[in-house]
């Protein structure tokens, strides 16, 4: 049972209890809290309230979240494109709309699903049970290179490049508009959408730092396939990014336009290339996932 108490500040007044406990708290989320708050398990000044209850300043919030058995994930018998593999590492070819690690309602269908088959119990388990193996991810509709780990040593290794921002990263792009430059830097702090608590914006206050390099590679008449490489690697960081200088995905929904001439399953974005020190032999890795039919055949369409 794990237990929480916060005293509200000023600058917090007058905001639903649900409302503020989910932003200040982002694993639970909104839903869960009001249950909590139905089933009276939250407190006000040591008295129960209702979830439309605006805090006041030096009001103490108290609550406790009960203990959740560690849920069974299975192991399931889904075809990967493994790009490379040895004792240490797995690089896989992820495709489109999988997800890479289970979560809450949903154990099933996902990367760690088919690496837990692929691997047997050769896979790190510094995330826990639900992302054994994973140090990083890409976003469900993006494809591309992906690492996974088969012990917690190389997991560590790998991790530790992803910290100091060594790992090379390009990712393949399609952007709405032409670029107005061949070739540039987006420096913008990422965090919360201060709006939408479900999306990740440039966040002046409150993001993290995030650097995205790109270049073009083809201009069309409406569209720029470009290349992108991060040096850091904040949630959805090259679909905010570019979508903060006016050049959103082609297909991304929720950063971009939902209106297309073509039919797509969310962002045309690959992860191509992945390079880093091995975590054995020390010496440089690189990966390359070749770009997907979808992605290829678009590219015909707009020659």
């Amino acid at each position: 049972m794990e237990q929480f108490s916060y005293r509200v500040g000023v600058e917090d007044e007058d905001e639903r209890i649900d409302k503020w406990i989910s932003n200040t708290l982002s694993s639970l989320s909104r839903s869960y809290i009001q249950k909590l708050i139905k089933d009276n398990q939250l407190f006000v000044n040591d008295k129960p309230q209702k979830a439309s209850y605006r805090i006041k300043v030096d009001d103490e919030i108290r609550f406790q979240v009960p203990d959740v058995a560690a849920p069974v994930i299975p192991a399931e018998d889904i075809p990967l494109n493994v790009l490379y593999e040895d004792s240490d590492l797995l690089i896989v070819d992820k495709p489109k709309g999988m997800v890479v690690h289970p979560a809450p309602g949903h154990y099933s269908g996902t990367l760690v699903n088919a690496v837990m088959f692929h691997c047997k119990n050769n896979l790190s388990g510094i995330n826990g049970v639900m992302r054994p193996g994973i140090v990083h991810r890409i976003d469900r509709d993006t494809t591309g290179a992906l690492i996974v780990c088969k012990n917690d040593a190389a997991h560590q290794q790998i991790a530790s490049q992803l910290k100091s921002h060594s790992i090379t990263r390009k990712y393949r792009a399609i952007v709405h508009g032409r670029l107005p430059l061949e070739e540039g830097s987006i420096d913008a702090p990422i965090g919360r959408d201060v709006k939408e608590r479900k999306k990740m914006a440039v966040n002046l206050q409150n993001g993290k730092h995030a650097v995205t390099h790109y270049k073009t590679l083809k201009t069309y008449k409406e569209y720029t396939y470009i290349e992108c490489q991060l040096e850091t690697g904040r949630t959805h960081q090259i679909r905010v990014h570019m979508a903060s200088i006016g050049h959103p995905l082609l297909g991304d929904e929720i950063y971009g336009s939902r209106k297309t001439n073509f039919r797509l399953n969310g962002q045309t974005l690959h992860a191509m290339t992945i390079g880093f020190i091995h975590p054995s032999t020390q010496k440089y890795l690189e990966i390359e996932a070749p770009l997907p039919e979808y992605f290829q055949h678009l590219l015909s369409v707009l020659e």
